[in-house]
């Protein structure tokens, strides 16, 4: 595929400074780039150094002077170039197509067309909407709903009954619906807790690999529209995450916990039950949430504090040896001193 610098520029509605006639064949990475290619200039470090580019095309936020390069100016380069990678590398469109070496139940219910791979297993009375893709190895469970253009990558599980809304991708290995953790004493052993509720994935979510998403004791977890998660995160029974929240790896949300919409849970962030997390709230990587956070706050360490104070006690850290020499020091002086020595 090949494209003028100026056709590029009226799909990214960008303005094109330098030659418009100038063609691209692809898009590259900002290092690795030739002439004919096209990068991203996504801030003021990346404009200074676009001579160390081989690209002769680059989306910039703003005219950074004389170059010889062919430049589209946009409000969001690197949204802008998603919108060209998608451009040159268009999805292809879903064939109605099943797997004689898939296993499909009763009543199951096609939307339009699916594409179902060898070796996915489908449940009794599952709806499938129009657009789904399930790779090798998926098994849905019976009574499960799948909204339009959902894609279940290799070896992803539904439990039964679960809800998954429209254009949700689920990406290898994944489990959602399995059962919560939940036993209760009983002398010296534990009685397991049934697991009655389900999991609800809304719209335009994406699950990372290797994520457990449990059902609810009874009523649903719940995925709200635009949540991104990475891989290896885990999601307890009964936990809402809000809309546009991001949940980096190996993130884990105990049960009957609230996120709010718009929170980043940073690299390993873990977030105790029955707690609430604010909206637009940040919690830092390998934080401990023990309590309940507000709206707009950002929080850092075990346990979880205010990120200016866990800054100040970090920089006190490496000073605590030298500090309790000090403090020894001054106790031997003291009581000397009490003694009359």
């Amino acid at each position: 595929m090949k494209r003028t610098v100026q056709e590029i520029a009226d799909v990214v509605g960008g303005t094109v400074i330098g030659d418009g006639s100038r063609i691209v064949t692809a898009p590259a990475p900002f290092e690795d780039a030739g002439e004919e290619q096209i990068v991203f200039a996504g801030d003021a470090s990346y404009l200074k150094r676009l001579s160390d580019t081989g690209a002769g095309t680059v989306l910039v936020p703003e005219d950074p002077g004389t170059t010889e390069k062919s430049l589209i100016v946009v409000a969001n380069p690197r949204v802008a170039f998603i919108q060209i990678m998608e451009l040159f590398s268009p999805v292809r469109e879903v064939a109605h197509k099943v797997s004689p070496h898939a296993c499909i139940g009763a009543n199951v219910a096609f939307g339009g067309p699916v594409e179902i791979s060898p070796g996915v297993v489908v449940g009794d009375g599952v709806t499938l909407g129009k657009g789904c893709r399930l790779y090798p190895g998926v098994v849905v469970g019976d009574g499960v709903r799948l909204g339009e253009e959902v894609t279940l990558q290799a070896n992803v599980t539904i439990g039964h009954d679960c809800v998954i809304g429209n254009r949700v991708m689920i990406n290898a290995g994944s489990v959602i619906g399995s059962d919560g953790y939940g036993f209760a004493p009983e002398g010296t052993s534990y009685r397991k807790i049934p697991h009655t509720g389900i999991v609800q994935i809304d719209d335009d979510v994406e699950i990372g690999a290797l994520n457990a998403i449990d059902r609810a004791t009874a009523g649903r977890t719940w995925i709200k529209r635009g949540v991104k998660t990475d891989n290896l995160v885990h999601v307890a029974h009964n936990v809402e995450v809000g809309e546009d929240t991001l949940l980096v790896a190996q993130v884990g949300i105990a049960g009957s916990s609230t996120v709010g919409n718009h929170v980043i849970l940073a690299g390993k962030a873990g977030i105790s039950g029955h707690l609430s997390i604010g909206d637009n709230t940040i919690v830092g990587p390998a934080a401990g949430v023990v309590k309940s956070v507000g709206e707009g706050e950002v929080v850092s360490g075990t346990p979880a504090m205010p990120h200016k104070l866990w800054l100040r006690l970090m920089s006190l850290m490496p000073k605590l040896p030298e500090l309790k020499r000090t403090v020894s020091q001054l106790e031997k002086r003291v009581d000397r001193l009490e003694s009359g020595e």
